[in-house]
């Protein structure tokens, strides 16, 4: 395992811009709304060594965004745009602060430089040393945008951490020391590069158990589960290690329909959404067996399907259905529901029971060793060639279809280029027919194949007299 650094504080103090500015790129939602971030939102990052140390090697670290600490006050007073559903969640929010603080090697104690030091982060730094954490904390004075804002930061040593590291998240200001200090921090011995490991994006409708699923392949309450619909806001990434394999869950935030989003944030949690999808290997869709399919599903479906993301159909909450559906009923169903999925692996699970999730990362893990095959050139002419004998693409205009050569240019997804004669007679409703012809005879059977149709073009007079000098002086001087 990598070395752990939790970023804690008060809420909109910056920990989420800190989190993004160290990973490089946006993963956390930023919003001054208290609440927003939740569960433990986690990314691998790569920390430079010092300029002056030639020699020094990058040091990498696992690093975690929790939640705003005390959405309630120590006072017990309440913000004045905290939610009712917020304020059920509250003590889930902070449980997962305290599980980040309890695994970190590195706490990066956040407060607000031009708002100085409040009770709350009073509070917090009690907690801190009560559990025993002080010698993991590094005190950082965030928003000090400039040099005038650094003798503000001063106050922060009243917390009892030593002098804070004075940073600005936003304008980068100190960034270089900041660096500095945090390769410096990070242990060496345990910090090389991450190995590689599949991504599975987990999506689907809110409430579709895709929050207990993780929480149970992790054995412990990683992320927050409550029947409040819209509890996952960021894109959570948990690592496991399942069979001597690593794997890598991204728990989505749950969609619903695009006129329902009640705010700016929903819209946030949607792009992180089609993010985790990007990023992934493998996607899982994840549906509630006790609700019919609906448009979001069938949304969710085309994007995996855009993506070319192998995927998993995961109908979770069959127990509480299997006593009056039939599996074979239930694939006939999905089969008109969703028809551009027909060749993908159903699973019948309880993220509850755990029945079924074994057998769905195993799924998972073989989907990823499905997309990532690669065909020898002679197979695929060869199978190309059977296929266009039993059946070719016709043309009204009596136009024969002729494939000149065949290859497999990548993996995951296995992309096929065609080199033909008129590219427009394979697309269509062939290149579907040849797509399900490929899975038949290639180890595709369960994943998206890419087929791209190149034109084979007529070379001009130069160039095939260029070619042929070319040809000529290699074998003058051989």
């Amino acid at each position: 395992m990598l070395p752990r650094i939790a970023i804690i504080g008060r809420p909109n103090v910056g920990k989420s811009s800190l989190f993004n500015r160290l990973a490089g790129r946006r993963i956390s939602i930023v919003d001054p709304t208290p609440g927003v971030t939740r569960d433990r939102v986690s990314h691998t990052v790569e920390i430079l060594p010092p300029v002056e140390l030639s020699a020094g090697e990058p040091r990498y670290a696992e690093l975690v965004d929790t939640g705003g600490y005390g959405v309630y006050t120590a006072e017990g007073k309440r913000f004045d745009d905290i939610g009712e559903d917020l304020s059920r969640l509250t003590g889930a929010i902070e449980s997962q602060i305290r599980a980040a603080t309890e695994e970190a090697d590195l706490i990066l104690f956040v407060v607000d430089a031009q708002s100085g030091v409040t009770p709350l982060d009073q509070t917090i730094a009690t907690m801190l040393r009560r559990n025993g954490h002080a010698g993991k904390v590094m005190l950082v004075a965030n928003k000090v945008d400039d040099e005038s804002w650094e003798a503000h930061a001063l106050d922060a040593a009243s917390l009892g951490f030593g002098e804070a590291i004075v940073f600005s998240a936003t304008s980068g200001y100190r960034k270089r020391n900041f660096f500095e200090i945090l390769w410096e921090r990070i242990p060496a011995e345990s910090s090389s590069a991450p190995v590689a490991e599949m991504k599975l994006a987990i999506v689907g409708r809110r409430n579709s158990g895709k929050s207990s699923l993780i929480n149970t392949l992790a054995g412990e309450p990683r992320v927050i589960v409550s029947e409040i619909a819209g509890t996952t806001r960021d894109a959570v990434d948990v690592r496991f290690e399942i069979d001597g394999k690593s794997m890598l869950a991204i728990d989505t935030a749950g969609v619903r329909k695009r006129k329902s989003w009640a705010d700016e944030i929903e819209e946030f949690a949607h792009h992180r959404m089609l993010q985790a999808i990007m990023r992934a290997d493998v996607g899982v869709l994840m549906l509630d067996a006790t609700e019919k399919v609906s448009q979001i599903e069938k949304r969710l479906a085309q994007e995996l399907q855009d993506q070319h993301k192998p995927t998993v159909i995961g109908v979770n909450k069959w127990d509480l259905v299997k006593g009056t559906l039939k599996p074979n009923d239930y694939l006939k169903y999905l089969e008109q529901e969703l028809p551009g999925l027909e060749f993908a692996p159903i699973v019948f699970l309880s993220a509850k029971t755990r029945e079924g999730v074994r057998d769905l990362v195993r799924m998972a893990f073989n989907l990823h060793h499905q997309s990532g095959h690669r065909e020898t050139t002679g197979r695929l002419n060869a199978v190309i060639r059977d296929i266009l004998t039993e059946r070719g693409p016709s043309s009204k205009l009596g136009t024969k279809a002729r494939v000149f050569y065949v290859s497999q240019i990548d993996v995951r997804p296995p992309t096929i280029v065609m080199v033909v004669n008129k590219p427009d007679l394979f697309k269509g409703q062939y290149e579907r027919y040849l797509v399900n012809q490929l899975r038949d005879h290639l180890p595709f059977s369960e994943v998206p194949i890419r087929l791209l149709f190149s034109e084979r073009k007529r070379m001009k007079l130069s160039e095939l007299r260029a070619q042929s000098s070319s040809r000529r002086r290699g074998t003058d001087e051989e």
